[in-house]
């Protein structure tokens, strides 16, 4: 669309409201509102400015002016707004040098993109992410001095199998671990997900597919339809904001933290990664699960570098919490088709060459998708132009390896601090390109180290009471 056609678009809907939206260093939705009379065809170029000092990880309050600048093309309906309502993204650019803004994570996605065209590899890099999440009916938590506490809810959650109600229990809950694929009755949300889906599609998202995951509780997953890095990126943040105020309209709640319940699976977001050139795929090939040589080095750098990208794929501390064995959850830096156990699979259900792809399994759906797509692109980048051989594939359940042998294999980081310190000393390759900045990654391994890590060791957990209350 062009700064006219929206114009236009605003004629046609009887728009009232325009709504600015930009997504910040740590992946979630800011946004702003002006009434249609304020808009016009200068706001493309001119922007509109705001406090970035407000906002998590970005300016200081002495130098706190920042300007968002809406992108024509991703004008769309708000579908929750009573008002009618039109949605433009933004990026951000600094008002002084009017460049773009570096901690803008689009930026990033943006660069790794032209980074991938300047190595004359590729020119695309297509991403599918399957975003995963649990729907409860009722959420309560709370942390004080002498107090700390979560409370999740679902009618669809086994342990409300043998609770007394009026008229009746129904029963047709959910048995632990049992979700995945289940049918009506047991699949009490499917209208719900059918809501969800076909919103997306009206704000211009293609959806590959929905169905419930193997959790009980209301574990689903919804996948988007593969595409650029940065148009799948922006796809995940409106999938985030219709899956969320789809349920609130139904008096329910999405949470999209990788591990809510104890002894459930946790919610992951596997990644289908591909590069292509002159609309042709490159990952196709006569090596191994037919890949070709340049995928098997892609492989190479995404495994070499895992660390590093886990504190951008996997960037919470509950993230670790998923990222044990029994899941389902690849804890093993491994690579195998078919093999659901390793961290990178290579999916067998489509033999044509434009099907090849890689799998990447550990991300999770609590990450900002434009600063970890870009992160596994560039480790990619960095496994092809080094040759990076991924050694020798796995094709057996790694989760029932002997000690011995599952010793010998790398693993994802236990918990978030050993990613940070991964991307301390592994950042070279990310650092190509001017992709990412020295600052982001000073800034995004600082604020995660003071406000979540730190954060949580000097808190008392609940479990502790259970293990050390006599002690």
């Amino acid at each position: 669309m062009t700064p006219n056609e929206v114009l236009a678009l605003c004629r046609e809907k009887d728009v009232k409201a325009i709504d600015f939206r930009f997504c910040d260093l740590l992946g979630s939705l800011q946004h702003t509102t002006i009434p249609v009379s304020r808009f016009s065809e200068d706001l493309f170029s001119e922007g509109l400015g705001f406090d970035g000092s407000s906002i998590r990880g970005w300016q200081s309050i002495e130098d706190s002016d920042l300007v968002m600048v809406p992108l024509e093309d991703s004008a769309h309906m708000d579908p929750f707004a009573e008002l009618p309502t039109l949605n433009l993204g933004c990026e951000i650019i600094d008002p002084v040098s009017l460049d773009a803004y570096p901690l803008d994570p689009r930026h990033v996605a943006q660069q790794a993109t032209a980074h991938l065209q300047q190595t004359g590899l590729a020119d695309r890099a297509f991403f599918g992410p399957e975003a995963e999440f649990y729907v409860f009916d009722d959420v309560r938590f709370d942390q004080k001095a002498q107090e700390g506490f979560f409370h999740l809810d679902s009618r669809e959650g086994e342990w409300n199998r043998g609770r007394s109600e009026s008229p009746g229990n129904l029963a047709n809950q959910v048995p632990r671990q049992s979700g995945y694929l289940v049918a009506r009755p047991n699949d009490s949300q499917m209208d719900l997900r059918n809501e969800m889906m076909q919103t997306l599609i009206d704000c211009g998202v293609e959806v590959e597919c929905h169905h419930h995951e193997v959790g009980t509780a209301g574990q689903a997953e919804i996948d988007l339809r593969y595409g650029d890095l940065l148009s799948v990126a922006d796809d995940l943040m409106t999938c985030k904001y219709v899956v969320r105020n789809v349920a609130r309209r139904h008096q329910r709640t999405v949470t999209f933290m990788p591990k809510p319940l104890w002894e459930n699976n946790g919610s992951g977001m596997h990644v289908h990664f591909s590069l292509w050139k002159n609309d042709s795929p490159l990952f196709a090939g006569s090596e191994y699960a037919g890949l070709s040589e340049m995928a098997l080095h892609a492989i190479g750098g995404i495994l070499q570098h895992a660390g590093a990208i886990a504190a951008f794929t996997n960037p919470t501390t509950n993230s670790y919490k998923r990222l044990v064995p029994g899941y389902e959850a690849p804890v093993h830096l491994a690579y195998s088709r078919r093999n659901r156990s390793a961290a990178c699979r290579i999916p067998m259900y489509n033999s044509q060459p434009d099907a090849r792809r890689l799998e990447v399994r550990f991300p999770d759906p609590s990450c900002n998708p434009y600063l970890g797509f870009s992160a596994i692109l560039m480790a990619a980048i960095d496994g092809i132009q080094n040759k990076i051989e991924p050694g020798e594939p796995l094709d057996r359940n790694l989760y029932r390896m002997s000690g011995e042998e599952a010793g010998a294999i790398p693993r994802t980081p236990a918990n978030l601090e050993q990613a940070l310190v991964a991307l301390e000393r592994d950042c070279g390759f990310l650092l190509k390109g001017d992709v990412f900045s020295e600052e982001l990654l000073e800034t995004w391994i600082r604020h995660k180290r003071e406000n979540e890590v730190q954060a949580l060791e000097v808190r008392p957990h609940p479990h502790e009471f259970c293990l050390y209350y006599d002690v």
